[in-house]
């Protein structure tokens, strides 16, 4: 069988699916007609789904790494979450949050946590499911429970974890921030909040209200895919608002790139250019500004 074409409107499709509506028997009918027959559609949706199996970029053995589960004062109660240190590293070290998307705590995110902690950062991945009990093995569970999580205590952990971090043994006490697609978002509102954040970097991540910029003192670094009309219909009032409150920011755009463009493990949407430029980008921009 020949490898099935995936078109825009079929990964839009998907993104209605995952960060909308939530409805999988919907986005199965849509994706049938795009495909012209169910058995196109069951091939053709895994493709844009995330795939566990290769989630790995930096193995979870990696001896370059010392990395745990790890369980820590939220806001108001418990956060669990993955740290990982670069092993052998010598002085102190910035510390990066790194803020998974809408599927929580998963494989992935484990591996970008390690890819950051191999640029010589300290990396904690927190798992923002911890308040209902941590991320499922479901992803489609995992959504529904984002859509019931409460946003300023959601932003309180964040601010938790960013506690955490500063005052471990190696860390020199200044944390930044990176997050992808739900976690862009919150890293923007994370940055709104908080008065010790160093550095945030934001993956096609929802803008807070222009009104909450002032409130910024981080300085923030911004990604977007070209195609993603949905998230990028905010980049114009959220960067007249930081201009305007003279605020320390870049923002990048990379066409011709759906939205999560920087997730290797979607074979229909990652995008190796883009997402190697925005990573090279990120790491440059955090040691600059948590060394």
């Amino acid at each position: 069988m020949n490898k099935p074409e995936i078109t825009q409107a079929m990964i839009n499709a998907y993104d209605e699916y995952t960060h909308l509506t939530l409805d999988r028997r919907n986005f199965m009918d849509k994706l049938t007609k795009l495909a012209g027959s169910a058995g196109a559609a069951a091939v053709i949706a895994p493709m844009l789904a995330a795939n566990k199996a290769s989630a790995e970029m930096i193995a979870a053995d990696d001896t370059r790494v010392v990395a745990k589960d790890v369980t820590y004062p939220g806001g108001a109660g418990e956060m669990k979450g993955y740290l990982v240190e670069p092993k052998d590293a010598s002085g102190k070290l910035g510390a990066v949050i790194v803020i998974h998307e809408n599927r929580g705590l998963n494989p992935h995110i484990r591996d970008v946590a390690r890819r950051m902690a191999l640029e010589g950062f300290i990396a904690l991945a927190p798992d923002f499911l911890s308040p209902q009990g941590g991320t499922p093995e479901n992803e489609d569970k995992a959504r529904e429970m984002f859509s019931t999580l409460d946003r300023p205590a959601t932003v309180a952990n964040a601010e938790a974890t960013l506690t955490y971090l500063s005052k471990l043994d190696n860390s020199n006490g200044k944390v930044g921030v990176i997050g992808f697609c739900w976690g862009g978002g919150l890293v923007n509102d994370f940055a709104v909040a908080s008065p010790d954040l160093r550095a945030g970097v934001a993956y096609y991540g929802a803008q807070p209200k222009a009104a909450d910029v002032p409130g910024i003192k981080a300085a923030l670094m911004l990604h977007y895919a070209g195609l993603d009309d949905r998230i990028n219909a905010g980049i114009d009032a959220y960067k007249k608002a930081l201009q305007d409150n003279g605020k320390d920011f870049q923002i990048f755009v990379y066409d011709g790139v759906n939205h999560a463009f920087n997730n290797d493990t979607s074979a229909a949407r990652y995008d190796k250019k883009a997402a190697d430029l925005a990573w090279s980008r990120t790491v440059e921009f955090l040691k600059k500004n948590l060394a």
